[in-house]
């Protein structure tokens, strides 16, 4: 299986396609094939696409079980330098779309464009702690515990309860860029949102970075690019921003 060491961490990631590469930041409670299966074919037909299961996440080992948004930022910003790759597109899912802002403000010159989904511009905490291990259990969802004990085995080593702790705390505290973070974004920017997005809208990420493009996707939610929903629009016109920012 495909891993690559540096830092603390050996990293899991998936690799698919040739040319230009375009970085896939998946989001809180996923890992990277799942919050992108509608994007693979898609996007593996015209760019190099790099699928990494962040720190704390899926399959990627680390001794440390500590992990917020920037740190995930800084392990991306260190993983292409790991693979050889100087820059990079990114998109963003939810948690990743944050983890893509830090990136693009921190380290312009690795980030060629932003593409973000389902994100937002300032952190959202109403419902997170629902998803602490003791509402979970008090609610009697076993279904949810299991999935995150299986989805994330090989990064918490079991201690699910630690993984959820952490992921509600970063729920509750990010996106947390100052004015002056949201103004160094200076690549070209994208930002998707269902119209009943509940962690934010496409219009205040513009507020924040004036020269961004935005669409709304009507009658969706927070996950328009999953298959079943929007993908095939949603990966048109994604393509096309990007084709439009890397010169084809």
């Amino acid at each position: 299986m495909p891993y690559i060491q540096f830092n603390d961490l050996n990293m899991y990631y998936e690799e698919f396609g040739r040319g230009e590469t375009v970085l896939f930041l998946h989001s809180h409670f996923s890992r990277s094939l799942l919050a992108f299966s509608g994007q693979i074919l898609s996007f593996g037909g015209r760019y190099h696409c790099l699928y990494p299961d962040f720190r704390g996440h899926g399959r990627t080992k680390c001794e440390s079980l500590d992990w917020n948004s920037r740190m995930i930022a800084d392990d991306m910003a260190d993983f292409l330098d790991a693979m050889g790759i100087k820059a990079a597109h990114l998109v963003g899912y939810s948690c990743g779309a944050y983890v893509g802002c830090y990136m693009a403000s921190k380290y312009p010159d690795k980030v060629k464009s932003l593409v973000t989904i389902g994100g937002g511009a300032f952190p959202r905490p109403e419902g997170a702690e629902d998803f602490l291990p003791e509402s979970l259990i008090a609610k009697g969802d076993t279904g949810f515990i299991e999935d995150m004990k299986v989805r994330h085995l090989d990064a918490h080593r079991g201690d699910w309860e630690t993984y959820l702790r952490t992921t509600v705390a970063d729920w509750k505290s990010h996106p947390s860029l100052t004015d002056g973070e949201w103004k160094a974004i200076k690549c070209p920017a994208f930002f998707i949102n269902g119209e009943k997005d509940p962690f934010g809208t496409c219009r205040e990420l513009q507020e924040k970075v004036p020269h961004g493009r935005i669409y709304e996707v009507e009658g969706s939610g927070h996950r328009p690019h999953f298959v079943g929903e929007q993908a095939v629009e949603l990966n048109a016109m994604m393509l096309d921003f990007l084709s439009s920012s890397d010169g084809r």
